[in-house]
């Protein structure tokens, strides 16, 4: 069983940045793919971005093409968090964001493909 913890959630007026964090639990969390997904309200739950891991290719990352450019993934296993950073955020960006970890199996931007989720985090972008 993971558990997961997001953070950092709030509100930015566009053009602003926010930092949300994913504090995890589990031994072997450095082995974990990692993603955040987003929903807004009446929508379906959107892939963001995903790190992974793999021993063969090392850590790679992936992004939205909505969010490319503007985001960065990162993750700092000695912590056990993984981090989005979100830069020149518009008011699209708004929406729950949430952490998910995949314990194995190569990447996916798919929901279903995830096994544990965090609560969420509100991240509302003013105009």
């Amino acid at each position: 069983q993971v558990q997961l913890v997001e953070s950092g959630g709030g509100l930015v007026q566009a053009g602003g940045s926010l930092r949300l964090s994913c504090a995890a639990s589990g031994r072997t969390f450095a082995t974990y793919n990692m993603g955040w997904f987003r929903q807004a309200p009446g929508k379906e739950r959107e892939f963001v971005a995903a790190i992974t891991w793999s021993v063969w290719s090392g850590r790679s990352t992936y992004y939205a093409d909505s969010v490319k450019g503007r985001f960065t993934i990162s993750r700092d296993n000695a912590k056990n968090t993984v981090y989005l950073q979100m830069d020149s955020l518009k008011p699209e960006d708004t929406a729950v964001y949430y952490c998910a970890c995949r314990g194995s199996g190569s990447h996916s931007p798919i929901a279903s493909a995830y096994d544990y989720w965090g609560q969420g985090t509100q991240v509302t972008v003013s105009s």
